[in-house]
């Protein structure tokens, strides 16, 4: 930037370089009128509150940040690093007021014309982490042993705090939330649902066709399931015929062993006889278990002599 400015410079007829620069041969600052007290030690900088403070003179809050043009002066020594004071006028009121640099403490000091707002806690009451002391860093420094108890120390108090810790983070969970995150969650939930529903709907279709029904299906239950699987009796792995069926059974071969008494000898009956299935047990009913008979035969059962010669 200097540079630039150095090569735009006017430089009148009767310059002479044997004098030096531009500034010196015209008797001027480079800093022009930021230099205008230096002959008495103060430069004019741009200064930034380094805290909150209250101006005395107008009793305004001046926050922190706020930048002002301040005489910036040498006070003194720190060892081998200097003081500097700070003094500035308020821009709400004719007040002035003077800060000075605290390197013991790494801090500002307030001299005059206001004070500072203080918003200073402990910050082991916060279980925030504190900063050693010059007197520990040199101990930690130059002795071994206490250093080892101081590790053994940190790693009691880390254990300690490993369940505040995690309480914090569930409490805070709803905070630190990703909405986003949560939103595609919900949103491939939704598509896979989706995909399920349609390939139902799609089975349930293809069973309608099958059937030619015209129906609304309901969802499966665990309890039709039970339900259909009672209804199958099972004996030995295979299915067992219904009583019906086989007292019809056992009636066309009573039939078919009336036409054979009377054209068949007494062996062939006899032989024939054994293959009768047993009936089964059905409780009586007065005066319908002939017109059962009777019916199943008429209706169910009809013989003539080519049936006889292909079941036998």
């Amino acid at each position: 930037m200097g540079e630039r400015k150095g090569t735009n410079l006017y430089y009148p007829p009767d310059y002479d370089p044997k004098v030096g620069g531009l500034n010196k041969f015209l008797g001027t600052h480079a800093l022009r009128e930021r230099a205008r007290k230096l002959h008495m030690g103060i430069l004019i900088i741009r200064f930034e509150m380094p805290y909150n403070i209250w101006c005395d003179g107008c009793g305004n809050h001046i926050g922190m940040g706020v930048r002002y043009n301040a005489e910036k002066k040498k006070i003194g020594m720190y060892y081998s690093t200097p003081l500097y004071q700070f003094r500035m006028k308020c821009h709400l009121c004719d007040n002035h007021f003077e800060i000075k640099t605290d390197p013991a403490n790494l801090d500002y000091v307030i001299v005059s014309g206001a004070r500072r707002q203080e918003n200073r806690w402990d910050p082991k009451e916060n279980e925030q982490i504190v900063p050693e002391t010059k007197e520990v860093s040199c101990r930690l420094y130059d002795d071994a042993m206490y250093k080892l108890e101081h590790g053994i120390e940190d790693k009691k108090t880390a254990k300690s705090r490993d369940s505040s810790l995690e309480s914090a983070i569930a409490l805070n969970e709803a905070a630190w939330k990703d909405d986003y995150t949560s939103n595609c969650e919900l949103r491939t939930a939704f598509r896979t649902r989706k995909r399920e529903l349609q390939k139902k709907q799609g089975i349930d279709h293809m069973l309608l066709q099958k059937n030619g029904l015209n129906i609304d299906l309901v969802n499966e239950h665990e309890d039709d399931v039970k339900l259909a699987k009672l209804l199958m009796h099972k004996k030995d792995g295979k299915k067992k015929p219904h009583p019906l069926k086989r007292l019809v059974s056992a009636v066309r071969l009573q039939d078919k062993l009336r036409k054979l008494s009377s054209v068949s000898s007494g062996s062939d009956v006899k032989k024939h006889k054994s293959q009768i299935p047993k009936l089964p047990e059905l409780k009586p009913q007065p005066s319908t278990s002939e017109t059962v008979t009777t019916t199943l035969r008429t209706s169910l059962v009809t013989y003539d002599s080519s049936d006889t010669d292909n079941d036998f």
